[in-house]
């Protein structure tokens, strides 16, 4: 791959990333949430071109977000337990690990598995209180704000 082609994939990547995330956080019309499924999917193949293994897994999360907003649960899960699986395994910051979390909770919810739902909301909730950065924290109470609390 030419320096140029890789240059257009991370340009590519990082502007369906910030594409997806800004939809993920806002009222969709149907044509947005489809906007926000493609740009996700769009960015995770850029970063598969020539991002970093954590720009995959980075990716892999935003996939995992959109899936449990869009209610498809067996996708967001088995997105969300592949990112989990990597930024648990090793030293994440302390709002990647909330987002983790978060999104964890997410997809148990929308793939309607009350005990995950319930154990990712708790650790998402004590992971964001944890963050040391307020604007940080801020960013990721966004997402959180979004996951439905568990019933019971």
């Amino acid at each position: 791959m030419t320096d140029e082609a890789a240059a257009w994939h991370k340009r590519f990547a990082m502007s369906c990333n910030n594409r997806a995330w800004d939809l993920a956080a806002a009222p969709r019309t149907a044509a947005e949430e489809r906007e926000m499924m493609d740009a996700a999917h769009a960015s995770a193949w850029h970063w598969a071109q020539v991002g970093t293994e954590q720009n995959r897994m980075r990716a892999t999360m935003l996939l995992a977000e959109v899936h449990a907003l869009a209610g498809h649960g067996a996708s967001a899960m088995a997105y969300a337990r592949e990112m989990r699986s990597y930024f648990l395994g090793r030293d994440t910051p302390d709002w990647e690990l909330a987002f983790t979390h978060a999104i964890c909770a997410h997809a148990a919810h929308a793939s309607g598995d009350a005990a995950e739902h319930r154990a990712a909301y708790r650790l998402a909730a004590e992971a964001l209180d944890a963050i040391a950065d307020a604007d940080e924290r801020a960013i990721v109470a966004r997402t959180f704000a979004q996951v439905p609390a568990p019933q019971g």
